[in-house]
């Protein structure tokens, strides 16, 4: 699969997301291309980190107010919605850790 995605500098630069958390988002962003949400399988979105990770990152990114979960039923995949828009409320939640650092 050739292209590229592009992933936002807040998710890239946030102490909070481990580096799965920011790869299973690059993945998510890459399936939804102009749109706000996507809907690959968990095993497809597996294909770079064991599946068990990939359902802990979801619920990482769910945590943070990243990324919301739509469950459809079984054997149906879920829709992710993807909430780029940078709030306060999601800034404070990826950024507190560095600024409790900076108020030290």
């Amino acid at each position: 699969m050739m292209g590229f995605t592009q992933v936002p500098n807040f998710l890239l630069k946030s102490k909070k997301l481990s580096s799965d958390d920011k790869m299973t988002s690059a993945m998510l962003l890459s399936y939804a291309w102009q749109n706000d949400y996507c809907f690959p399988g968990q095993r497809r979105l597996a294909d770079r980190l064991e599946e068990r990770s990939v359902r802990r990152n979801l619920k990482a990114l769910e945590a943070n107010g990243l990324l919301t979960i739509q469950r459809r039923g079984l054997g149906k995949t879920n829709i992710y919605e993807l909430n780029l828009t940078v709030t306060s409320d999601v800034r404070s939640r990826l950024d507190k850790n560095v600024r409790s650092r900076m108020v030290r």
